[in-house]
């Protein structure tokens, strides 16, 4: 008989929570290194071309904090 399979999502844990501003800088890094790395694979020097993906999906994780992060404080507010 064939065991069913399991499988385990790692689970993330916020151990600091970070503001809008952090968030933001942060946000301007991954796009900077976003920049750096569609250059250099455009002139064929870019080793590993997965990291223009993961970069790209970091960026949205960024965008969709920051986004979260405002509505909460716009709720906050009121």
């Amino acid at each position: 008989m064939a065991t069913p399979k399991t499988t385990t999502k790692a689970v993330r844990k916020a151990d600091e929570v970070k503001t809008i501003d952090q968030l933001r800088a942060e946000l301007e890094t991954k796009q900077a290194d976003q920049l750096a790395a569609k250059r250099s694979h455009k002139l064929g020097e870019l080793v590993n071309p997965r990291v223009l993906t993961s970069t790209r999906k970091e960026i949205a994780r960024l965008h969709t904090a920051i986004r979260a992060a405002e509505i909460a404080e716009q709720k906050e507010s009121k």
